[in-house]
């Protein structure tokens, strides 16, 4: 398994299910469930939705001890659903009773939620083992929170969030299954080059394997997953406003979008030919696969004197202005790296390394598999390496008297839940409703059409792909891709990341990067994955981050992680997954919270899973989540006298 899931980040401390005793109760029963997250199947959306009301739970239990604040569920309205408490006296320790209804809350709900998981066993022996420690018994059921037993109110917690979330737009009744939403297009069957039964190329295709495993490494039932989450739109939100909000149809069905940031670049233009945004996002991606080799003898500083701080004026991005934000050619973005450490008020030391190691390591880092805690989940691993840094003081936004443990982690859970539920429900319904195409359905679409760029060349096709020198060529007489009797001649060829054909055994041996026929272009991903089940627009791990660093940013009252600098090693030839590497111990830093959350976008281009069309949008909404989730959430610390 991967390096990985053992250590998720230096950020996490070895889980071994034995907890520091500087761990809060709500630290504790928030490292289950992302474990439980790990053991069941990659559906981030489902998992979003899960860690909030997970965490609004526990944020209510610890809130009804607590005077100067007003709890989110109990004795509120939302959506039409009330949710009646009594203000009760609970007899005995004030912080007892808080561990007490917070374990409660937070082991019925994970019990309820993750019961039809493909690991459930393993994760039903963590979830008791930790309620068992922490003295409790599992066989007390009773919801008379009224007598004063903290117990009860936990498991009366649960309950009305179980029943609240019930018809919440999720279909959990029907384990999350699509009601009414059909794919357009037929499978691409993977085993065979090039692709077919493309009928719109603007739309997600399906991807037919011999054998599909997700990126929690489960082997699915079926060889042809269908599309994860394309009706999330409809799920009832956190702090989502309504003047956000619009009702789409498509297909005879409403879509609800939030953010709504236009349709992505479609594959002909008004002249009816291809469109030249559409070729440059898709081709983008696969110019970006050439820079997977670390042999090529490009060496980067990979430090934040030289990565990071990057500045872009998101009000006025457009579609049509992305290329001036990313380096097509030599990969990258334009962030100026930061001249000092504020913390320490030292340069940042240089890191020098194979630039094809560090792009395939925040490749395989950030796709979060498999093992894995899904994009929101992983956001919540750096949240409690932030919490429990040694040089971090937990102050509500940096300012007033440090809080203790439970607190500080029942509020930034809540806030960070909050955020993460309402990224997959805007990044989800805009994925669901536009159902925008994947790289390797449009570059093998557009290459099996030809080439566009000159009508003296072979192969050409109006609808083909355009010609990069370089990267994107024709396939020539004596090229050694030619085939045995000429028959690729005039193919076209991508200079990219060879793929799989080239790796039989992964820790052994990489496949570097070459000239290969466009028909046979792959992501950097597993054989047995290749590209998420869902359509790409909007990026949700863009989305995702984007908002968890503006909700880090905001709660602790600093852009930087705790002494300026936070990190992950990679250590050499035992990280990487997909292929042997990397070729040395690579570490990956970031300065700031959105340094990281664009590192984490950046990785999904060279991953081979999104265009820069993808990323961007979705950095901007998940910006604008993240601030409104945390100014919304934060209205319930204050006192409800």
């Amino acid at each position: 398994m991967k390096f990985k899931a053992l250590i998720i980040l230096i950020f996490i401390y070895f889980f071994n299910f034995s907890f520091s005793q500087n761990h809060s109760v709500a630290r504790k029963w928030n490292e289950v469930l992302l474990q439980s997250i790990r053991n069941d199947l990659a559906r981030p959306t489902v998992h979003a939705r899960n860690l909030f009301h997970i965490s609004a739970a526990m944020y209510d239990a610890w809130s009804v001890f607590n005077n100067n604040s007003d709890t989110y569920f109990l004795n509120k309205n939302h959506n039409g659903t009330d949710i009646p408490y009594v203000k009760t006296k609970f007899l005995g320790d004030l912080k007892k009773n808080q561990e007490k209804a917070i374990s409660y809350a937070a082991y019925r709900l994970l019990v309820h939620r993750y019961e039809i998981s493909p690991g459930y066993k393993k994760s039903k022996i963590i979830i008791d083992s930790l309620f068992k420690k922490l003295g409790y018994n599992k066989n007390f059921k009773s919801l008379d929170y009224q007598s004063g037993d903290p117990a009860a109110l936990g498991n009366y917690i649960a309950k009305k969030i179980i029943d609240y979330s019930w018809n919440d737009g999720s279909n959990e009744k029907y384990f999350y299954t699509n009601l009414f939403y059909e794919p357009i297009n037929k499978p691409l069957i993977l085993k065979n080059p090039g692709i077919k039964n493309l009928t719109d190329p603007n739309r997600w295709q399906p991807l037919a394997f011999e054998k599909f495993i997700d990126q929690s490494g489960n082997e699915l039932a079926g060889s042809v997953p269908e599309f994860l989450g394309p009706e999330w739109g409809q799920v009832f939100p956190f702090s989502l406003d309504k003047k956000n909000l619009k009702i789409m149809k498509r297909d005879g069905y409403k879509y609800p979008i939030y953010f709504d940031p236009g349709t992505p670049p479609q594959f002909t233009n008004s002249e009816k030919k291809l469109n030249p945004e559409y070729s440059w996002n898709h081709s983008f991606v696969s110019i970006w696969g050439s820079h997977l080799d670390p042999n090529d003898g490009v060496f980067w500083d990979i430090s934040p004197n030289n990565i990071g701080n990057q500045n872009i004026n998101y009000s006025n991005l457009k579609i049509e202005t992305l290329n001036k934000k990313y380096n097509r050619k030599n990969g990258g973005d334009n962030s100026s790296g930061h001249r000092l450490n504020p913390i320490t008020k030292l340069p940042y030391q240089k890191q020098i390394v194979p630039r094809g190691d560090y792009t395939r390591v925040i490749a395989e880092f950030w796709a979060d598999g498999p093992d894995s805690e899904t994009p929101p989940g992983h956001w919540f691993t750096i949240l409690n390496y932030v919490s429990y840094h040694n040089l971090f003081k937990r102050k509500f936004e940096g300012i007033g008297m440090p809080m203790d443990t439970l607190e500080w982690d029942v509020k930034a859970y809540f806030l960070l839940g909050g955020a993460m539920h309402d990224a997959a429900i805007a990044a989800w319904g805009l994925k669901g409703y536009y159902d925008y195409i994947r790289p390797i359905s449009a570059i093998r679409y557009m290459a099996q059409n030809g080439q566009s760029s000159d009508s003296n060349l072979d192969n050409y096709n109006s609808f083909g792909i355009e010609l990069i020198d370089g990267y994107i060529e024709l396939v020539k007489k004596e090229d050694p891709l030619s085939g045995k009797n000429g028959e690729n001649i005039g193919k076209i060829k991508v200079y990219s990341w060879r793929g799989h054909k080239y790796i039989n055994d992964p820790k052994k041996d990489y496949a570097g990067v070459g000239w290969i026929l466009a028909e046979n272009w792959f992501p950097y991903q597993r054989p047995t994955f290749v590209t998420p089940n869902f359509s790409g627009y909007v990026s949700g791990h863009s989305t995702y981050s984007r908002a968890a660093a503006e909700v880090l940013t905001l709660l602790t009252g600093s852009a930087f992680f705790p002494g300026g600098l936070g990190e992950f090693k990679a250590k050499k030839n035992k990280f990487l997954v997909f292929e042997k590497g990397p070729t040395q111990d690579i570490k990956i830093q970031w300065a700031t919270y959105r340094d990281a959350s664009n590192q984490c976008s950046l990785s999904r281009i060279w991953g081979g899973i999104h265009p820069p069309v993808d990323d961007l949008p979705g950095r901007i909404i998940g910006e604008k989540i993240g601030i409104n989730a945390y100014n919304y959430g934060k209205k319930y610390f204050y006192s409800k006298n």
